[in-house]
């Protein structure tokens, strides 16, 4: 398994919800929570972006944009971010060239089967771009707030 904290974010240009295009390295200046998730509208994908939605304002002020990566087709995520009232960018990953670069396409049991999918993943990155956090084998529950108090450990 990849360790990239302490290493600069690798960079990724990927297509996102709204018609945007997101290059990482276009939000520098801002802290980004990059976050992997299996499946749109799926119970615990669902659950764990209502939270970093029901946080919103928090990472707003702590200047943090939040980003939500699957394999999933834009038309879906902009569907599951319209049902869900999402106020962040969900990146479609269906090559999983970013996938790759962060190492969270692992295998994985599915009801007795092995199949390859995303594990919940996600990383903080700082303001000038380097890998601060991050978090693997995510349990959604209380998973937001540890990354809200990563985030305050970070020189805002």
């Amino acid at each position: 398994m990849t360790d990239l904290v302490g290493k600069k974010a690798p960079d990724f240009t990927v297509a996102a919800t709204g018609d945007k295009s997101i290059k990482l390295i276009d939000l520098r200046g801002q802290n980004v929570v990059l976050y992997f998730y299996p499946k749109d509208a799926t119970p615990g994908c669902t659950t764990e972006g209502q939270c970093f939605r029901d946080n919103q304002k928090k990472f707003d002020q702590s200047e943090t944009v939040i980003l939500g990566v699957s394999r999933d087709s834009l038309p879906s995520h902009e569907k599951f971010k319209a049902r869900e009232g999402f106020d962040f960018d969900l990146l479609s990953d269906a090559d999983e060239k970013v996938c790759a670069k962060y190492d969270v396409v692992k295998e994985k049991n599915m009801y007795g089967k092995k199949v390859w999918g995303i594990e919940r993943s996600t990383f903080l990155i700082d303001k000038s771009g380097i890998v601060r956090r991050e978090w693997r084998k995510v349990k959604v529950a209380g998973h937001v707030d540890e990354v809200l108090a990563a985030i305050k450990e970070l020189k805002l």
